[in-house]
């Protein structure tokens, strides 16, 4: 997505919030809160015994004679009355919108999960135990105690996903949600995601929302959410609209709220759904770190190429380079070992390294001096490898004008088949792709790198198809991306031109 969209949306998003934060209605009344749960759902605790999940498994059955064991539990709602250690004076919530969200979703997979209520002061933060853990309301979040946070950081970090609706897209609540955030992960922010996020066209194709604000007429608004990545996932999703899934805003509007149309919500919650389930296995297996032995060890021959820090998510593909390191050392006779260093473009220490690689998701920019010094870097005989790494259109968009701001009388072309770096290493005529790419252009299977050439020689190399996703050797089911053993026999050829020519 260009910027300028991602600009525009934000700016018809805030329009709309400004609704609910510039009109007086008094004292805000939820009616959405007075309506009781259809039935009591149990208390999450650590000791249950529930069916391993995404896989619609039956749970194992408890000991009671004549009855049907539960359905297994995907999502848990967190008892916002316990959250800080100790119980809060009746902070307001309700359970509307995910039973009917649960339901909804059911008959759209043809699965039969169920929800629960969490207990966060007894519950195991394990995701095998419940991939989702819920929250809502329509006031300030209650302070989480550090106990409370370090689980729940410990939860995203292991793989589960964290799920925020704001009731009746209140401003308070948004702005207390953001400030969770940021506690729990500094340095990750939550973003707007692009439109084309699988997110918004795993199930259902979305482009569009329907929201209204109080009672007036409703508006069209490109479709939004907030999110804060891990690795290459949106591991905590937030709308600061409510997803009004158990509540019909065309018959009955909510004075002081801003609802989306129930319709579109409930497509749109089924999409999260598919999301969460379809990212289990990525997202289990994303915490393990991989460490590159050879690149602890100090040696004369060793060649250190930088990883460039950015601001945007510069690091989505944490063990692809670990992966494509130790491919190179057992596929090569190259006596030369590599290590990788993080660096900014600002930095003077820019210049020492032949190569540079990034990667990322999100738009991102760089600064006249990073420019200029990239510029210089280029020109000096440096190689740039630049990875989109799902293939996202918005770090693409950002790429190409970013670069051409650094070399503006050079154009990026498609890398010739007779180009060496198809033919160092590995004679790559033939590559595989992911199943993404492979569905969406069947006839696809030869590379498409493209590069700058300066002097007949290239000094950027750009894959629009990630390589670093393949590198990872991860189960991730949305990547635009080479297949595992194409994506690292193309890393290993061009580094290794880079380093012998």
């Amino acid at each position: 997505m260009k910027r300028t969209n991602v600009a525009k949306l934000a700016a018809a998003l805030a329009a709309v919030l400004m609704f609910s934060a510039s009109v007086s209605w008094g004292k805000f009344v939820n009616p959405k809160a007075w309506i009781p749960p259809k039935a009591n759902h149990v208390r999450m605790s650590g000791g249950e015994a529930t069916a391993p999940l995404p896989l619609p498994a039956t749970p194992m059955r408890r000991s009671e004679h004549h009855r049907k064991p539960a359905p297994p539990a995907l999502i848990g709602m967190l008892d916002l009355n316990v959250i800080s250690g100790h119980r809060v004076v009746n902070y307001p919530t309700e359970t509307i919108d995910i039973e009917t969200l649960m339901n909804w979703t059911n008959v759209e997979l043809g699965q039969h999960y169920r929800y629960v209520q969490v207990d966060p002061m007894r519950f195991s933060y394990s995701p095998t135990q419940l991939p989702v853990l819920y929250i809502t309301g329509w006031t300030p979040l209650p302070k989480f105690s550090e106990a409370v946070m370090e689980r729940l950081r410990g939860y995203v970090m292991a793989g589960g996903t964290i799920l925020a609706n704001s009731s009746c897209g209140r401003p308070a609540f948004n702005k207390s949600f953001a400030e969770f955030e940021h506690q729990l992960f500094p340095n990750r922010p939550l973003a707007p995601l692009p439109l084309d996020d699988p997110m918004f066209h795993c199930l259902n194709h979305i482009k569009w929302m329907r929201v209204r604000e109080g009672t007036g007429p409703w508006k069209k608004i490109p479709a939004y959410l907030d999110a804060m990545y891990l690795g290459c996932r949106a591991a905590i999703i937030f709308s600061p609209v409510d997803m009004s899934w158990g509540w019909n805003a065309a018959q009955k509007p909510i004075k002081g709220g801003t609802l989306y149309a129930q319709h579109d919500a409930l497509r749109l919650g089924a999409n999260i759904l598919t999301y969460v389930l379809a990212n289990y296995r990525y997202a289990r297996a994303f915490q393990i770190q991989k460490i590159y032995q050879q690149s602890r060890i100090a040696t004369r021959d060793q060649l250190v190429f930088a990883q460039v820090v950015n601001n945007g998510d510069w690091n989505p593909t944490p063990h692809g380079l670990p992966n494509l390191l130790k491919f190179i050392d057992q596929k090569t006779t190259l006596s030369v070992q590599f290590k990788r260093v993080k660096v900014t473009l600002d930095s003077a220490k820019v210049g020492q390294y032949p190569i540079l690689f990034m990667t990322g998701l999100r738009n991102f920019s760089w600064t006249p001096q990073q420019v200029q010094n990239l510029h210089n870097y280029l020109h000096a005989g440096g190689l740039l490898l630049a990875d989109d790494a799902m293939g996202s259109g918005a770090f693409d968009q950002a790429f190409r004008k970013e670069i051409a701001l650094v070399l503006p009388h050079h154009k990026m072309h498609m890398l010739p088949l007779s180009s060496p770096i198809y033919h160092d290493v590995f004679n790559l005529q033939h590559v595989n792709y992911s199943p993404v790419v492979a569905t969406a252009d069947p006839g696809l299977h030869t590379p498409v790198l493209q590069a700058i050439m300066i002097d007949g020689t290239p000094v950027v190399v750009y894959s629009r198809i990630s390589l670093s996703n393949g590198w990872e050797e991860l189960p991730n089911p949305y990547a635009k991306a080479y297949g595992t053993n194409s994506s690292l026999e193309l890393g290993t050829n061009i580094l290794v031109y880079a380093t012998t020519h």
